[in-house]
């Protein structure tokens, strides 16, 4: 959730698409440092059905989850926003390690701090196994070609 110029709340249209972009970007970097920078140090998540508070956990959740899904591919909208929250939609493709092809809808709602820094995420994700032929996002590891 990183940008060359900071992004702070109340949020307008044009902001808030902008924050979501760059959330985007840094998930599909997989770079679990600079995912964790848009978090408040204190940043209180539920990711399913599991619980996570701060930078730590939130480091070790990103380690583990990549760990896992394999080839990850996100695409991100916004869906709403007002003052300091954000909602969002997404989906996203990935594989396992036996080489099963899933793609994980979802949608995340985001309270963000003073200083921009995401303080709260809820996000509710169903995953749904694919056939390798019905994949949709096929560009290069890093950011998203719709972007």
């Amino acid at each position: 959730m990183m940008s060359s110029k900071k992004i702070v709340p109340p949020f307008t249209a044009e902001t808030a698409v902008q924050k979501v972009r760059g959330a985007e970007d840094a998930w599909n970097s997989r770079d679990v440092d600079r995912v964790v920078l848009g978090y408040s140090p204190n940043s209180r998540w539920r990711n399913r059905a599991e619980f996570i508070t701060g930078r730590d956990q939130i480091r070790a959740f990103l380690l583990r989850k990549w760990s896992h899904e394999l080839d990850y591919r996100l695409i991100k909208e916004m869906w709403a926003f007002r003052d300091n929250v954000i909602a969002v939609r997404f989906a996203y493709e990935w594989r396992d390690d036996a080489g099963q092809w899933y793609r994980a809808y979802g949608n995340e709602n985001w309270q963000f701090d003073q200083e921009g820094l995401c303080a709260v995420r809820h996000a509710s994700i169903n995953d749904v196994p694919i056939k390798e032929a019905d994949r949709l996002y096929h560009w290069p590891q890093g950011r998203s070609a719709a972007a």
